[in-house]
């Protein structure tokens, strides 16, 4: 891939939706260039679009008009097969709520994108085992999510979005629910995760001490960037 082409590139991005009482604009022309291996904080009041931005980022949801670029190509003129695999391979995701799934023992929760991917279970397992092992909950491996505590719950959210080295980490108030000695703890994972990784990271937070430790701030604001 040319290096000279950004990672993520936004180009006039909006999203509305039509009600009864007329159009409502969560995102409004919104541009933005995203190198390789940034940290970025992205911040900015409820309702400012932050969360559609990054659903629309990682594929989650379409955009109204605009398009997202990544490494050059425009996501939403793949195919919905396609840009599925597309997102497990080259995104992940942690959310404020960690989404596991509560049948599922910590390392079967990790082991699901490459499943999904197509990996072998022994492979699938490698690879969880790993990772569960960098986010410091080895001895925590066939426990499922209710028998986890927040911070625990947490971390194999990331161990799972880190399973097929992703390209790009889109953390959505990761810390949102915890207390504030968990949410350093998170927080200091995930730095560490990406000084020693090769992805780049997208947090939305409230957290401005967080906002200060990244490389970059978006802030945005009425559905757009305001700086």
């Amino acid at each position: 891939m040319d290096a000279s082409i950004p990672l993520i590139e936004v180009r006039n991005l909006s999203k509305f939706f039509d009600t009864g009482h007329g159009r409502v604009e969560v995102l409004r022309g919104i541009d933005i260039v995203i190198q390789r291996r940034e940290r970025i904080a992205v911040m900015g009041a409820s309702g400012a679009g932050k969360t559609t931005l990054m659903h629309i980022l990682g594929g989650l949801d379409h955009p109204s008009d605009g398009s997202v670029l990544i490494e050059g190509r425009d996501i939403f003129r793949i195919s919905g097969g396609e840009l599925d695999r597309f997102r497990n391979s080259t995104i992940g995701f942690v959310f404020q709520f960690h989404q596991l799934l509560p049948e599922f023992s910590a390392v079967e929760n990790v082991m699901i994108p490459s499943l999904i991917a197509g990996n072998s279970s022994r492979k699938a397992r490698e690879t969880a085992l790993s990772l569960l092992d960098r986010v410091g909950l080895s001895h925590r491996l066939a426990h499922k999510p209710g028998e986890l505590s927040g911070g625990e719950q947490q971390r194999v959210a990331v161990a799972r979005a880190l399973a097929m080295k992703p390209r790009i980490l889109l953390a959505d108030e990761p810390t949102g629910n915890l207390d504030s000695r968990t949410s350093e703890e998170i927080l200091a994972l995930l730095n560490s995760l990406h000084e020693s990784g090769d992805f780049t990271m997208l947090i939305v937070t409230h957290d401005e001490s967080l906002a200060r430790r990244q490389d970059r701030l978006i802030v945005m604001k009425d559905g757009k960037v305001a700086w």
